[in-house]
């Protein structure tokens, strides 16, 4: 049975996502907790592409034991060619571990409709929490831009903060860059939009040797998939010489879940497009002198202890 918040009523998400070995462990957070009630699933091309993060994305759901339906979205950016990132998650996105990530179906339904349905469906309920490029939701906007005043919160795990750094190039992340047009669509939508960014992942979601292992002694069938699902990861951060991979999308769904925590700065932000350096760079007004009116609530810090008890509970 779902249990109702502290206010009596549920968080009603709609996740998008380009579902690679993080994504994968903040939808496990999302269908794990029980004041979330998640609508729909929507896939994008990002991490792998499009047909395998569906295949991802109903591989959690079921191992969760949700019947949430996971709809095909976007296959491609909206004016660029694909850039996966295959070499950091592995071929299949997640960890290429072994797990049996073919033969489920989708749902009817794609996901741009589902995203716009869902939203004007419930006026002022639905949360979607954005963790992958931004291309279904930019979709869901040139169609039906009222869900811009519909939506109750956009969490989006994108850009890289205030001060960078990138991921992908010095500056960028790599949701923004991989669409940035649609990154730009989002951005001056209207919409009441929050980032979380790279920086504040690698601040406070980086998973340590002891952080690993934390995880790993919690022995159940969700941390033991937590940890297999971020061996390619791991893996890719021991060899660029970092101290531990982090968790980009689940710090991301841990503020989207909880965000009392978490501290922001109202800032007006766009994102650069085109081609070179400058492609997916949030570029954030810090001072005011470009005389916008601040749009998105930036997150700048959400304290490590609590993400990771979060991320323990859904682990449990």
């Amino acid at each position: 049975m779902l249990r109702p918040d502290v206010g009596g009523r549920l968080k009603r998400f709609l996740i998008d996502t380009d579902t690679g070995s993080d994504d994968a462990i903040a939808i496990m957070m999302a269908l794990r907790h029980p004041d979330v009630q998640v609508e729909a699933l929507t896939a994008v091309a990002g991490n792998v592409e499009v047909g395998q993060a569906v295949q991802n994305a109903l591989y959690t759901v079921e191992l969760c034991g949700s019947d949430v339906p996971v709809h095909v979205g976007a296959d491609a950016p909206m004016l660029c060619r694909l850039e996966t990132a295959q070499y950091v998650h592995g071929q299949d996105g997640m960890g290429d571990c072994g797990l049996e990530l073919n033969g489920r179906s989708p749902a009817e339904g794609r996901a741009a409709d589902v995203i716009v349905d869902t939203v004007l469906g419930s006026p002022g309920e639905i949360t979607i929490v954005a963790i992958g490029p931004l291309t279904n939701l930019a979709v869901a906007l040139l169609r039906a831009p009222e869900i811009a005043d519909a939506v109750q919160r956009v969490v989006i795990m994108g850009g890289t903060g205030v001060n960078g750094p990138g991921n992908v190039t010095p500056m960028a992340e790599f949701n923004f860059w991989v669409d940035a047009e649609a990154a730009r669509i989002v951005a001056r939508s209207g919409m009441p939009l929050e980032f979380v960014g790279w920086d504040v992942s690698i601040q406070s979601a980086l998973v340590s040797a002891e952080r690993d292992a934390e995880i790993r002694a919690l022995n159940t069938k969700y941390s033991e998939f937590a940890v297999d699902v971020s061996s390619a990861v791991a893996a890719f951060a021991r060899e660029a010489g970092f101290p531990g991979n982090d968790l980009p999308d689940p710090i991301a769904m841990a503020h989207a879940i909880d965000p009392s925590r978490s501290q922001t700065s109202r800032l007006h932000v766009d994102v650069m497009v085109g081609e070179g350096p400058q492609r997916g760079v949030m570029e954030v007004d810090r001072l005011g002198f470009g005389g916008a009116a601040p749009n998105i609530d930036v997150v700048t810090d959400l304290p490590s202890d609590h993400f990771f008890a979060m991320l323990h509970a859904a682990c449990q």
